[in-house]
């Protein structure tokens, strides 16, 4: 595994595999990697013959009183689990490398209407961090796809749009969100958690499951569900920020033309702020017309 520091070495390396023809597979990531990162590496080992990590703790998508300085930094522990995957290109560049301006004099990539909603309204200028630090990689890496999991299911929808509207010539993969035995979707940050209040944590997938379940069985009432749910979530111990039941392509309210809802929720367990997702297809015709009661 070849690791790069610079924009020039990494895309001087990756031009010589390209001229030999090699299809090149890319996972970004901000490190302390876990199962679930690897999952995806996983994946763009199937999908491609070069796979390029990065690992860059991008200071833009975190806002005011969010944990920037304290973002676990296992740069060591990344190289040998990356290594012994078959990673072939890791890419950790330095802020200055990303953001030669400076932030404050950079240009910025906002995706409308997406990124303005369930985790865009609780994280102001989160998904604008997100968005403009991708398109960067995208354009220093020139991959032919990109691997992102679904645990952060809003994230990948605006990365989709993104690459949609503004005609990036790159294939977005998304794979399923990995779990532990008890159902808590992998994280960074389920290191923060105490002993207590990981044992409590699993209650937020136990939550939107029951919701899934709820409207397969054919109950359509989906304020009474979120308030419900919330208030589960409250007398778990959780201070639940969002549960939203949306359309899943448009994260707008579900309708009689939605065929695939996602239940996403967002809460913190003491100062650690936990994210999770649930899908439901739907026949559009006859499941929404059970679920209208028709």
């Amino acid at each position: 595994m070849r690791t790069y520091t610079t924009n020039a070495q990494l895309q001087s390396a990756l031009r010589a595999h390209r001229d030999e023809g090699r299809r090149i597979a890319f996972v970004p990531t901000m490190g302390n990697l876990h199962e679930g990162h690897l999952d995806l590496v996983r994946k763009a080992r199937q999908l491609g013959d070069i796979v390029v990590v990065s690992i860059f703790v991008n200071p833009l998508q975190f806002g005011p009183n969010e944990d920037l300085d304290a973002y676990p930094r296992t740069l060591a522990a990344d190289k040998e689990k990356l290594f012994a995957e078959g990673v072939q290109v890791l890419f950790t560049p330095r802020v200055e490398d990303i953001y030669p301006q400076g932030m404050e004099a950079q240009t910025i990539v906002h995706v409308p209407e997406l990124g303005d909603t369930l985790c865009g309204s609780s994280r102001p200028g989160h998904f604008d961090g997100v968005t403009t630090v991708v398109s960067k990689l995208f354009n220093i890496v020139a991959p032919d796809v990109a691997v992102f999991g679904e645990k952060d299911f809003q994230q990948l929808s605006i990365v989709r749009r993104m690459v949609r509207d503004l005609c990036v010539p790159v294939e977005i993969v998304g794979v399923s969100t990995s779990r532990d035995r008890d159902g808590l979707a992998l994280s960074s940050r389920n290191g923060y958690l105490t002993r207590e209040q990981r044992r409590i944590a699993p209650v937020l997938h136990q939550t939107l499951n029951s919701c899934r379940e709820a409207i397969a069985c054919g109950f359509d009432n989906f304020l009474q569900l979120e308030s419900h749910a919330r208030m589960k979530l409250l007398q778990a111990g959780f201070d639940p920020d969002y549960f939203a039941i949306r359309d899943a392509v448009t994260l707008r309210a579900v309708t009689e033309d939605t065929e695939e809802i996602a239940i996403l929720a967002a809460a913190r367990l003491g100062k650690t702020r936990l994210i999770d997702n649930v899908r439901l297809a739907l026949n559009p015709v006859s499941d929404w017309g059970m679920l209208a009661g028709g």
